[in-house]
């Protein structure tokens, strides 16, 4: 690879992957600002139990990148026969590894959050939402695993038209069911769990509908049905593990965390409910550039361009770090103006509330857009076992410093967020320390 023409092939793959990624963000985005809109019990509800969600999203999604991976590496050896088979492989395990969740869910998600959740008002608003919430799964993982076929094989543009489709199907159907319009009955959070479902439904079902008609040979190669292949299940497993085991770890810290500050107050709940919004917004690129990386690496080894990769990982650093700082000064430094759109009522006190934290966000962002980079690079080279390794370890140092300044000296919120600042430096130096300082070209997948 020529590397004066990555910067376009980065933007090519990343941005499209950049919505793909981003659809549970987005979804969770649109539920939250509904139900801002709608009480501040469900508002808080909302901000605890998606977090939950995107747990269980992550889980589909974290093995949809090791098939990615996979995919990659088979597209960039030109091993297309292979390549449909490790795409079976993943869509049999997803849907298999859906219909578990989605049971543990109905009938063990009420128990669950009864475990955790102080409030009963809190508590009965998650169950409403997450049951109906559940059924959208199969479609998610489904979706998922279509995003992982095209962005291995670089072909992308259509997942920016899917996911805008679901994007406002979402928005219309939040409106409906949540305040109760066009004849709907009124539903409240319940009704952002169908909605949200429902999206994901639609999304997937013209998503089909494109591949049917898809020019490509790959692509229209797929329409079969092969025997279930053992092996490769178990080699998407192996690869797809350790990021699913990161993802949980992650995201659970991250549940563990709204949930310690649940106890702290619905206020603060609130809070930081708010700034977990903007954090969602403001990492979109960060997410897709991260999801980029792990198909430009893997695609780079694959056609044995070893020497390229961390070239394109620095170029793709750059460009994200770029965008970040952008997008994030107007809504850290101004939040009155940049979130009244979204968040703007007569009381605007959560949003003046919200400010220190917001500097600390800066930051964070930062950190995280170079430190999920270098970090996604080690994914794409093959290395997943050292990935679940390095954020094991981190993600024991994050929950410790939680329990201890949160709940033991019961520390504010800024102190409580800066866990994440510590979480992505410390990221950021060990990634770069195993770019530079490991032996990375004897990794096989």
């Amino acid at each position: 690879m020529k590397l004066d023409t990555t910067y376009k092939q980065i933007f090519a793959i990343s941005v499209p992957i950049m919505l793909g990624s981003a659809v549970q963000n987005i979804i969770a985005l649109t539920d939250s600002v509904f139900l801002f809109h709608y009480n501040d019990i469900d508002f808080r509800a909302i901000g605890l139990v998606s977090v939950f969600y995107l747990i269980i999203s992550a889980i589909g999604y974290g093995f949809s990148r090791g098939g990615q991976i996979i995919i990659a590496r088979r597209f960039g050896e030109g091993d297309n026969r292979n390549l449909v088979r490790s795409f079976y492989a993943l869509l049999y395990f997803e849907l298999a590894l859906a219909f578990i969740i989605f049971i543990a869910i109905q009938f063990g998600g009420a128990w669950f959050f009864k475990q955790i959740v102080s409030d009963l008002e809190t508590f009965d608003r998650c169950v409403k939402y997450l049951l109906p919430r559940s059924y959208g799964i199969f479609f998610s993982y489904l979706g998922v695993i279509i995003v992982a076929l095209y962005t291995g094989i670089g072909k992308t543009r259509f997942i920016v038209v899917d996911v805008a489709i679901l994007a406002i199907v979402n928005m219309i159907l939040n409106y409906a069911f949540i305040f109760g319009k066009w004849g709907f009955a009124e539903m409240g959070i319940a009704g952002a769990g169908w909605a949200s479902s429902i999206a994901e439904f639609i999304a997937f079902v013209v998503f089909l509908i494109y591949m049917i008609f898809e020019k490509n040979k790959l692509v229209r190669g797929l329409f079969f049905f092969p025997k279930l292949n053992f092996k490769l299940v178990l080699q998407v497993f192996n690869v797809s593990i350790p990021i699913v085991i990161q993802a949980i770890i992650g995201l659970g810290s991250w549940f563990v965390f709204f949930s310690l500050i649940e106890n702290m107050g619905g206020k603060e709940l609130e809070i930081s409910n708010l700034v977990r919004i903007v954090y969602l917004i403001l990492s979109i690129p960060t997410w897709g550039f991260s999801s980029g990386i792990n198909t430009l690496a893997s695609n780079l080894r694959g056609s044995g361009n070893e020497g390229d990769v961390i070239p394109v990982i620095w170029k793709t650093v750059y460009i994200n770090l770029l965008i970040t700082v952008i997008i994030s000064i107007p809504i850290i430094f101004f939040p009155e103006t940049m979130l009244y759109p979204l968040f703007g009522r007569e009381d605007m006190t959560i949003i003046y509330a919200s400010q220190p934290l917001l500097y600390v966000l800066g930051l964070i962002l930062l950190l995280f857009a170079v430190g999920a980079i270098l970090f996604n690079g080690i994914l794409g080279i093959g290395a997943t076992k050292l990935g679940l390794w390095i954020q094991g370890s981190l993600t024991i140092f994050y929950t410790a410093y939680v329990f201890i300044f949160v709940k033991y000296f019961q520390s504010d919120l800024t102190v409580a967020w800066f866990s994440e600042v510590f979480y992505w430096f410390l990221t950021l130096v060990i990634s770069a320390w195993f770019l530079y300082k490991y032996n990375w070209e004897k990794i096989k997948i």
